[in-house]
């Protein structure tokens, strides 16, 4: 069965799988193919769909006003967004076609006003400056595509410099209130369009000027708990690259502190355990949404509060956890509307959600708790016919747009952290021995897979059965082990620790370097290895779903 799996990933040809749609894409296939990246699965939907997400993807790629491609996002949006396709898209299209990533980042600098902002957006028609629409951090996007890739320090000084202008911009013009929170000023600041969060909110600030809200809005400004979760975790970004550049981080820890300080003391409500806008009248604006997520996404918080948010309510049926998570809106407020027929946040799950919770549940090691929502996303994936903006809470129907960056690049990125190879910092790669699970009506999504990456010129081949977990290195048998755990080694293979993938306890033998080891696993657990053996260094449970 592992050698069928080897074998048919080893036929799998990218140029037969993917055409050129433009003269560029031939490059950007070369490229793909230099990582060494290919997927291939026994039965099911899924691998056909995953090269249709990378057909997709090139069509999202194209250069902008003469300059070298850059990733867009795709569907009605022409254009390279901040909040999304500028930050988190080019953060895991960093894994695959690296120089996208950068050449986006660096677009963002190079159209930075003069007085430090950065644009929301660039398109063909030039940048524009009309809001802020922050989410994602840039910084930690930056820094991850800088470790993955050779550290270049004239990259990571272009950015930095870039960032740091603008942090000075943000603390200057959204800080009317003086209490060190970041402000909203209209609805697209945040790009939370037509959620309740910001009814009766203009979309778009005073007179299309970034530094203005309206003067006659009842309830504006509003103290944002994403943008300030944002810009805290910015600032802790900017101090590692401060730092990495030879200055002080000193200055940024204490900005990120204070930001910090700011975002519970105004935001934060003790008894709920939620973070809600602030408005100008000193309410807190009692609606539970995605703004959670985006907040925990920031690395806001310790291990013991984000547990009491997956209880409470990322992974309660009652509140974000739908069959299709996560809901944009807690299913339990009246104002929920589960939509999808539509560009909103007022209810349906959104792609861009799913492509940023990865960072807030494995920042937490909650490893496990994750794979539950990458299983029902990749089997409603695997039947999609388009890529949307949107889907179904209840049905995991495509909703909104087409061809659309985020759930493009949310399949092939599911893909790896489910049963993939996948490069961590600048030393480490994670081998994951799980299989899609048939979700929905039985019907097969994957059935077994094969995965491969090259790494420092390392070939890595990973077959993943319903029993066995199988490393190939350089097309020889490297690991084995049953299947639920996650391999954890270095760039040269090798093995550094174990990570329990399964609710279940996973027994078995792990062979490696011509010895059979006894292996023992809790979900969550990490063990690490030494000498020969394994030694448990972090076992913090599961938190199961919860229903009301």
């Amino acid at each position: 069965m592992t050698e069928a799996m080897l074998d048919r990933l080893r036929r799998i040809s990218i140029p037969d799988r993917a055409q050129p749609g433009k003269p560029e894409d031939r490059k950007l296939l070369q490229e793909w193919q230099a990582t060494g990246v290919r997927f291939a699965a026994s039965g099911g939907r899924l691998e056909t769909a995953y090269y249709t997400a990378l057909e997709k993807l090139l069509a999202c790629i194209v250069p902008m006003n003469g300059t070298d491609p850059i990733l867009q996002e795709g569907g009605i949006y022409l254009g390279c967004w901040l909040e999304s396709t500028g930050t988190i898209n080019a953060e895991l299209l960093s894994r695959l076609i690296p120089s996208v990533s950068e050449t986006t980042y660096l677009a963002f600098a190079d159209q930075q006003r003069e007085d430090g902002l950065l644009p929301y957006k660039l398109t063909e028609n030039g940048p524009s400056f009309r809001q802020i629409q922050l989410v994602t951090p840039l910084a930690r996007c930056v820094w991850n595509h800088y470790e993955l890739h050779g550290r270049d320090l004239s990259f990571l000084k272009t950015m930095y410099q870039a960032m740091s202008r603008y942090d000075d911009w943000i603390a200057r013009y959204r800080n009317t209130r003086g209490t060190g929170c970041v402000e909203a000023f209209s609805t697209f600041d945040t790009g939370h369009d037509l959620s309740p969060r910001f009814w009766h909110v203009p979309d778009t600030p005073y007179r299309n000027d970034a530094a203005a809200f309206h003067p006659n809005s009842p309830v504006l400004p509003f103290l944002a708990p994403d943008l300030t979760a944002n810009i805290y975790c910015q600032r802790m970004y900017l101090a590692r690259m401060a730092e990495e550049l030879g200055e002080s981080g000193a200055d940024w820890r204490a900005k990120a502190e204070a930001s910090l300080d700011s975002l519970f003391r105004y935001c934060y409500d003790e008894d709920d355990q939620f973070f809600y806008d602030r408005d100008r009248n000193d309410e807190l604006v009692w609606v539970q949404s995605d703004v959670l997520l985006r907040v925990m996404a920031c690395e806001v918080g310790d291990d013991e509060l984000f547990g009491n948010m997956l209880r409470r309510y990322l992974l309660n049926t009652g509140k974000f956890f739908a069959k299709y998570p996560f809901t944009s809106m807690a299913m339990d407020d009246p104002r929920f509307d589960p939509s999808s027929a539509y560009n909103s946040w007022g209810g349906p799950s959104n792609f861009l959600s799913l492509i940023r919770a990865p960072h807030a549940f494995e920042h937490h090691h909650r490893y496990v708790e994750l794979t539950w929502v990458l299983q029902p996303i990749l089997s409603a994936l695997s039947k999609a016919k388009r890529f949307p903006q949107t889907l179904s809470p209840w049905t995991g129907a495509e909703g909104f747009t087409e061809a659309y960056s985020p759930s493009i690049l949310c399949l092939l990125d599911y893909v790896e952290r489910l049963c993939g190879i996948m490069p961590i910092g600048s030393d480490r790669l994670w081998f994951t021995g799980l299989l899609p699970v048939d979700m929905d009506h039985g019907e097969e999504v994957a059935g077994n897979t094969a995965y491969s990456r090259t790494v420092n010129g390392l070939h890595y081949e990973l077959v993943n059965t319903p029993d066995n977990v199988t490393v190939y290195r350089e097309g020889r048998v490297h690991i084995q082990g049953p299947a639920g755990i996650r391999l954890v080694t270095d760039r040269s293979g090798q093995l550094e620790g174990v990570i329990g993938m399964s609710a279940r306890t996973i027994e078995g033998e792990l062979r490696y370097q011509g010895t059979s080891i006894p292996i023992r696993i809790k979900g969550n657990e990490m063990q690490q290895y030494s000498d020969g053996d394994l030694k448990t260094e972090r076992d913090i449970g599961i938190i199961y779903p919860s229903y009301r």
